[in-house]
């Protein structure tokens, strides 16, 4: 009729349950597992994206975006004039975020390798390339590098995933694989 259990009992000297032993070793194995497939899934799974990541300025990069844009602009298109860049295979090409576009539009080869930049003039963003599973966080002060190898023709439009204000439905962009 206690509320409390009695002086003498202390739970860390009682025995453990066959059962509670074995669910007690069962998680630990299944720990076990998971984290050793966590670096082969890393590996193996092509699940992870690598890229690098520098720090810059915005006016840094900004600056090196326009010489591109100005270098390998083939036309414009949209009523807004957005410029379409179609760079040499294997260069780099570089991917401006901001309030609320993406700019310029990349026309790219199939099965041809880019180096893409992609940084933030502004705020945070998300770069998130549709209909693929290619998702990325781009901020400002910092150039994401990934190398991307197109590997079907079409149109893939770039969405904006970080809510970065009210015109953020918006910023939208595209990348075109010839």
């Amino acid at each position: 009729m206690s509320i409390t259990p009695p002086s003498q009992r202390i739970w860390w000297k009682e025995p453990i349950h066959k059962i509670e032993a074995t669910w007690i070793i069962i998680a630990l194995a299944w720990c076990l597992v998971l984290f050793l497939w966590m670096p082969y899934w890393h590996v193996y799974g092509k699940q992870n994206l690598s890229n690098e990541s520098y720090k810059t300025t915005p006016a840094a990069f900004e600056a090196k975006a326009k010489a591109m844009v100005d270098k390998y602009t083939v036309r414009k298109e949209t009523k807004e004039d957005i410029p379409v860049v179609a760079p040499p295979v294997g260069s780099d090409v570089y991917l401006v975020g901001r309030l609320w576009s993406w700019w310029p539009i990349l026309e790219l080869e199939k099965d041809k390798s880019y180096r893409i930049h992609i940084s933030s003039l502004d705020y945070q963003h998300g770069f998130s390339l549709q209909p693929t599973n290619m998702n990325l966080q781009i901020l400002p002060g910092y150039e994401t590098v990934i190398t991307l190898t197109p590997n079907q023709k079409g149109d893939f439009g770039i969405v904006c995933n970080e809510y970065c204000g009210i015109g953020h439905h918006n910023m939208l962009g595209k990348i075109i694989v010839k």
